[in-house]
């Protein structure tokens, strides 16, 4: 059966695939459309099974919210580099998955995957699959938070690749904007020193131990010296410890105090953070490819 530039568009357009691809498709199931579909769907779940195991550190942060900003949502997903990071199609498809999360209200991952695609009519799962099949790496949906407020909820995006969710009672849109923007800045730990983990505190106190005794001064002096040292690490590590970026003759703490504000929790993400990205050695590949030949 003849292919003709009409039904590879077609194709093409349905598919999302390029022209020489669906063009092969088409020969292979002698011109039935659906068929190449198929196959062109089961090629792309390989493809995305294939690239699961690839190091994805780049991607994007997304939000989305309702018009009263009393619930706000949150998404980082991620991708293999920064110029499929800059993407159009990669950019949409994160913007979809937050809306998806903030009109799911999904428990978890598991099941935000399976949930129908804001805007689309393929599950979030089938989507992403179908993306790393045309764009070639690997792509995924790393965590996402859905965070809701008696008062409001601020946001605050630095590009694609941090972006800050923060839960205020009291204050305005304004004050919880400059205190998104903060953490965005400062990256403090916690609110508070009452929410420190006790064994990250005790390890803390273990290495300013060690260190002060190096001193050789006496062990009350040394215990004064920790305690200083301990007081200074809980500013420097809790949101309300902090100097205010804007203003650093105030802390947070005070700033929201003079506003009647509460600050009852953050969500603050980063594109890639913990992940382990893989160095490659372009020299050593090249070699290793010439050896191989």
């Amino acid at each position: 059966m003849s292919i003709t530039a009409a039904m590879v568009k077609e194709l093409r357009e349905r598919t999302g695939s390029g022209m020489m691809e669906c063009k092969r498709a088409l020969v292979d199931t002698n011109g039935d459309i659906e068929a190449a579909v198929e196959a062109m769907r089961k090629a792309g779940l390989a493809k995305a099974d294939k690239k699961a195991s690839r190091t994805a550190a780049e991607g994007t942060i997304a939000v989305a919210m309702g018009a009263d900003a009393k619930q706000v949502a949150i998404v980082e997903v991620n991708c293999e580099t920064d110029f499929v990071a800059k993407g159009d199609e990669f950019i949409e498809f994160a913007k979809a998955v937050a809306q998806t999360v903030f009109d799911s209200k999904a428990a978890d991952l598991d099941a935000l995957m399976a949930s129908k695609l804001s805007g689309g009519s393929e599950s979030v799962e089938d989507r992403r699959r179908a993306l790393i099949a045309k764009l070639g790496e690997n792509i995924g949906v790393r965590r996402f938070q859905l965070v809701s407020s008696n008062g409001l909820v601020g946001n605050y995006t630095h590009g694609t690749r941090i972006g800050v969710l923060v839960d205020l009672d009291g204050g305005n849109a304004e004050l919880a904007k400059d205190i998104a923007m903060h953490i965005a800045a400062s990256k403090p730990q916690c609110v508070n020193s009452d929410q420190v983990p006790a064994e990250l505190l005790e390890k803390e106190k273990e290495i300013f131990m060690a260190q002060a005794a190096e001193s050789g001064k006496p062990a009350n002096v040394i215990e004064k010296m920790v305690s200083g040292r301990i007081a200074k690490y809980l500013k420097e590590i809790t949101l309300l410890g902090q100097p205010f970026v804007k203003n650093p003759d105030i802390t947070v703490e005070q700033l929201l105090k003079d506003a009647s504000a509460k600050c009852n929790g953050f969500v603050r993400y980063e594109v890639g953070e913990g992940i382990e990205k893989a160095v490659d050695n372009f020299a050593e590949e090249v070699m290793a490819q010439v050896r191989g030949n």
